[in-house]
């Protein structure tokens, strides 16, 4: 890998990785379309720690409670009922699907997953389902007609039960196209939760699993044409732009509903299944380089 790839893949990964689209469908287009190797799921698990870091910096005061309140409770059990040592609880629970399903799937991730026929069926897909799941939002939070506005839920009302459902659509974003923030956002969504709570729990679920994601992956860092320097760099510009997009995500979901990123989903798949359906792109194309 250059430099000038790494560069651009770093750049797609934290544009990319906020937003309900698929950074790991980004990267692997990416690449494909521009003739080099697919850059495959260590470079994507290793950049991700980048803008995993970006999530950490822009939630630090609140996860910085959350992880207090969690070890204070640990040894005072009037501290059990506090809503962050709760939260703390959720977020390992929630964790625990994609970490499950990540070693189970390990094969299938590395090689059947990355199929172009596959990310496109998974973009127009959970597109459409993104799509139901902001409509029914906002019937909820305007009324429709005869109807009353109906109550949608902030994280203080998050349950195990959510919590742990909010992981399994979490683990849905294991296949490249399906996106981790679309998949969890449109479960939080269903579940009855206001954008912005369904989106910042999102982000929080993800730490865990993004970090241990790129700790596995670091062994794999200097084979093939994952070099330890591009790498590096890579992550390091995921994390610069990924910190100003989350910013401006949280500001956007605020008042704007997801329907633009559902009509660039539903184009791109598209788009993509012509190019593979006219043989113009290889349904594997880079892999030989994985």
């Amino acid at each position: 890998m250059s430099w000038f790839e790494s560069f651009i893949l770093g750049l797609v990964q934290g544009l990319t990785e906020f937003l309900p689209i698929s950074s790991s469908a980004h990267l692997r287009l990416t690449a494909a379309f521009a003739g080099w190797n697919d850059p495959g799921p260590a470079f994507t698990a290793i950049t991700q720690i980048g803008t995993e870091a970006a999530v950490i910096i822009y939630f630090r005061k609140d996860i910085a409670r959350i992880v207090s309140a969690w070890c204070r409770s640990l040894f005072n059990k009037q501290l059990r009922g506090d809503h962050d040592a709760k939260m703390g609880w959720l977020v390992i629970v929630g964790s625990i699907p994609i970490g499950v399903l990540g070693l189970t799937l390990q094969d299938a991730i590395d090689g059947p997953f990355r199929d172009l026929r596959l990310i496109a069926t998974t973009l127009v897909v959970l597109g459409i389902v993104l799509a139901i799941a902001d409509r029914l939002a906002a019937r909820d939070e305007t009324g429709g007609r005869h109807r009353a506005v109906k109550h949608r839920k902030g994280l203080d009302e998050l349950t195990t039960r959510d919590g742990l459902l909010y992981g399994i659509c979490q683990a849905m974003a294991l296949v490249p196209g399906v996106s981790r923030s679309g998949a969890t956002i449109s479960g939080g969504l269903f579940l009855g939760y206001t954008r912005e709570a369904a989106a910042r729990y999102s982000f929080l679920l993800a730490i865990p699993a993004v970090l241990a994601s790129g700790a596995f992956e670091l062994k794999d860092a200097g084979q093939g044409h994952v070099s330890w320097g591009p790498t590096i760099f890579a992550t390091v510009i995921a994390f610069v732009v990924g910190y100003a997009v989350i910013a401006w995500f949280m500001r956007f979901i605020s008042t704007k509903s997801f329907m633009p990123f559902v009509y660039y989903r539903v184009l791109l798949g598209l788009v993509l299944f012509a190019l593979v359906g006219f043989d113009v792109l290889s349904p594997h194309a880079g892999e030989s380089g994985d």
